[in-house]
């Protein structure tokens, strides 16, 4: 284990550093309040800084000496406009988080922050103390905060949105939540107080495990569908318990955004099935300018019929480049499968795409037709494909000697399982 004072030993001589200051303690766990207030006093010399990440996935929290320290550095750091703080699986608490957004506070001229506080204590109690500091980083263009398994719960969620909600310049955002006991009142409370970032062009929001419901996705719905400034959106709904009337309030909302051009959904392990699917795809035959689309419903309850509207949607999107679509683990059919190849063959301009349809009971028929279908794709550079093992035996050689037929095809890929 390399001891700390290695570290300032070795940053000691370094008088001048205006560009990037990057410190990685990850390794050493047993870092605690007094090898941070250590750091700290080194950091304090360093007042050209104008970047600085710090990785300290150890033991710090479990006072106030550590983070209190590392605001009366941060002080110092007049010039600092970028920072990143790993401070995942440490001891902060309620307390300590005062003593972390104390510190924040100091760095008024901030304009990208990254904050990872993943696996700490910091609990409803904890969020007004946290946020307390947020607020006056009043200059943030990028905000990343992941706070995924801290169970804030609604009431920390409501004091979250509050203060998102006066990041009215931020362009920026990405929101971690999960595992957090949000439910639906807090994450539709999260998404009306984006609406009021009236700059915001790039949104991502993992909401995944927080039991949102299908009722959660009518009050998500009805927020989501005013962003419309954005450009790009990720938004991840894993294990919600989300059936067809949630993707159909998503769908609906969706189709308002009319300007985006990069689009990912994270739907998978839900109770999406006909009916969701459906909506969702007539939805996104709205957003005509879309270049990237991801969508993930692996392990939902799509039959037979339910890749349809997806291929119908598919046909509108005359400006596609990108296109990630995985369908594994759902009961697709050899007809619904064609028809949905059918449809990606019709995005002209697609140059990049993956595709994911493993364990599903397709012949060797339409694994034919796969290749036939990628084949008139002249436009391909980029293909990755994941199939089922059982298609192994009798297809892949055929499938593969039609891929090979693409000229301008630069990257490819075929996984049997």
């Amino acid at each position: 284990m390399i001891s700390f004072f290695s570290y300032s030993t070795y940053f000691c001589p370094f008088n001048y550093l205006s560009y990037y200051d990057f410190l990685n303690c990850s390794s050493m766990k047993l870092i605690g309040e007094e090898d941070l207030s250590a750091l700290s006093s080194v950091l304090a010399k360093y007042t050209n800084l104008s970047n600085l990440e710090l990785n300290l996935e150890n033991q710090i929290g479990t006072s106030s000496i550590g983070l209190s320290s590392l605001g009366s550095a941060l002080v110092n750091c007049t010039d600092l406009s970028n920072l990143t703080l790993n401070f995942r699986k440490n001891k902060i608490g309620q307390e300590t988080a005062s003593d972390l957004a104390s510190a924040l506070a100091k760095c008024t001229n901030l304009s990208y922050l990254t904050l990872f506080l993943s696996g700490n204590q910091i609990g409803a109690k904890g969020m007004p103390n946290l946020v307390s500091g947020l607020v006056k980083c009043t200059n943030l263009l990028n905000l990343t905060l992941e706070i995924g398994g801290n169970k804030i719960g609604q009431e920390g969620a409501l004091i979250l949105a509050s203060a998102v909600s006066k990041f009215t310049s931020i362009q920026t955002m990405t929101l971690d939540v999960t595992c957090n006991y949000i439910y639906a009142k807090g994450a539709s409370s999260l998404c009306f107080a984006l609406t009021q970032c009236r700059n915001l062009q790039n949104l991502i929001l993992n909401f995944s495990r927080n039991k949102i419901g299908d009722k959660g996705m009518l009050e998500l719905g009805s927020s989501i569908a005013n962003f419309i400034n954005l450009s790009s959106f990720t938004l991840n709904l894993r294990d919600n318990k989300i059936y067809n009337e949630g993707t159909l309030e998503l769908g609906f909302a969706l189709a308002k955004c009319i300007n985006l051009q990069n689009l990912t959904l994270y739907l998978y392990n839900n109770k999406i099935g006909y009916k969701g699917a459906s909506g969702l795809g007539f939805a996104l035959s709205n957003c005509t300018y879309l270049q990237k689309l991801t969508i993930d419903l692996h392990w939902n309850k799509m039959g037979t019929k339910d890749t349809s509207c997806l291929d119908l949607a598919l046909e509108n999107f005359t400006q596609l480049t990108y296109l990630n679509l995985n369908l594994n683990c759902n009961s697709i059919n050899d007809e619904s499968a064609c028809s949905l190849i059918s449809g990606i063959v019709k995005c002209i301009n697609l140059s990049n795409l993956e595709l994911h349809l493993c364990y599903i009971q397709l012949s060797a028929k339409s694994v034919s037709f796969l290749g036939s279908a990628l084949a008139k794709c002249t436009n391909l550079s980029n293909l990755l494909l994941y199939l089922s093992m059982s298609h192994q035996q009798s297809s892949s050689p055929n499938l593969m000697k039609k891929i090979l037929k693409l000229k301008r095809l630069v990257v490819k890929s075929i996984y049997l399982y």
